[in-house]
């Protein structure tokens, strides 16, 4: 068995992975000749992911997310919405991922009159449809943006729909001027909703983005959270001489990072994957998982992720285990749930693979 084979086949957990940064190429474009949308600049699917991929490599994260221009203006109807779920989770399925969280922003996709609720309704649909067929598990977060003052309102939305699929509240979007604590009444109005906050922080701003998710909007997970290691000391040669104190509460109290390889590399917020600190974040016992993020736009998917940890980071087969444990422990959804993941899914899934792997004499990948 080759290690890309191993990797494809093991279980995988998926915690932070954008619904509208995944679409298919074919069908984007089916989508676009539906909507009459004329701006997409081939309807070659093959060209249209080279060119969402080389528009997203540029280092820069506003121009990375300059294709989401494209993927929202096509996912602006009921039909649209499920249809990119139910695929979403055929992906998952494909690529042997057991549990996704995936999340999206309902306010991008009301531009042909579709409400709030309608959006996260289809998606829901798309989701649910997914999971029957795949039997793939599945939770859905709701985005509220930095650069908007609606975010209560999506907080809202939120926990409307707890019962119905939706797991957690997020807030994304571009970080630079547009800081955490001044949407503290929609996480306010999470946390008495004794509900799940996940905060995008530390991806293109500093430490201190990240000290607000956690200190004034009480965020229980941090998606992506690269610059937590400037509140870390290395020597010369990166090993750790010391923790700051909101790296070492970070480590203390367990808080999940939902780190993303490829896509950090894309957005520039890390100069190369050999620098990126989730090595260091791992070694040192942070409760680190590794996720897709974009996966259109970043070309990826959860067994290429794995590949970039095994020739970066040098990781092997019980290490995933590890992770993928560790990103279920870290899931918003309720903690039988999680226990049944882990117990009758995750740990049989790998046992398999490791006997699999003994037969042909390697154990490591």
């Amino acid at each position: 068995m080759t290690t890309e084979n191993i990797l494809r086949s093991i279980p995988k957990v998926l915690l932070h992975d954008h619904l509208d940064g995944g679409l298919r190429p074919q069908t984007l474009i089916d989508l676009a000749k539906e909507f009459k949308y004329n701006k997409l600049p081939t309807t070659d699917p093959a060209e249209l992911a080279i060119w969402f991929h080389r528009g997203a490599n540029k280092g820069n994260l506003v121009e990375y997310l300059e294709g989401f221009e494209h993927t929202c203006a096509v996912m602006q109807s009921k039909e649209a919405l499920s249809r990119v779920a139910y695929e979403m989770m055929e992906d998952m399925k494909n690529d042997n991922v057991v549990y996704v969280e995936t999340r999206f922003a309902p306010v991008f996709h009301t531009n042909k009159g579709l409400y709030l609720e309608d959006t996260v309704i289809a998606v829901l649909e798309g989701l649910e449809k997914g999971k029957r067929d795949f039997g793939v598990g599945f939770g859905l977060i709701l985005c509220g943006m930095r650069n908007m003052k609606n975010t209560l309102e999506i907080a809202e939305l939120a926990v409307n729909f707890r019962r119905d699929g939706v797991v957690g509240f997020d807030l994304a979007g571009e970080e630079g001027g547009y800081p955490p604590k001044k949407h503290i009444e929609a996480f306010q109005f999470i946390q008495r909703a004794n509900f799940n906050i996940t905060i995008h922080a530390g991806e293109a701003f500093g430490k201190e983005s990240i000290w607000q998710a956690i200190q004034w909007c009480g965020a229980h997970r941090i998606g992506h959270a690269t610059r937590l290691i400037e509140d870390i000391i290395l020597d010369s040669n990166r090993n750790v001489i010391a923790f700051g104190d909101l790296a070492q509460y970070v480590l203390d109290k367990r808080i999940p990072l939902e780190c993303c390889l490829l896509s950090n590399l894309h957005t520039g917020a890390v100069e190369s994957l050999e620098n990126h600190p989730f090595g260091i974040l791992f070694k040192e016992k942070f409760r680190v998982t590794l996720n897709t993020d974009d996966r259109l736009m970043s070309d990826t998917t959860m067994t290429k992720e794995f590949m970039t940890a095994v020739k970066y980071f040098n990781l092997n087969f019980d290490d995933f285990e590890k992770i993928t444990i560790n990103a279920m422990k870290s899931a918003f959804i309720p903690y039988k749930e999680r226990l049944h993941y882990i117990y009758n899914v995750i740990k049989p899934g790998y046992q398999k693979i490791r006997e699999q792997i003994l037969s042909f004499n390697s154990v490591d990948v």
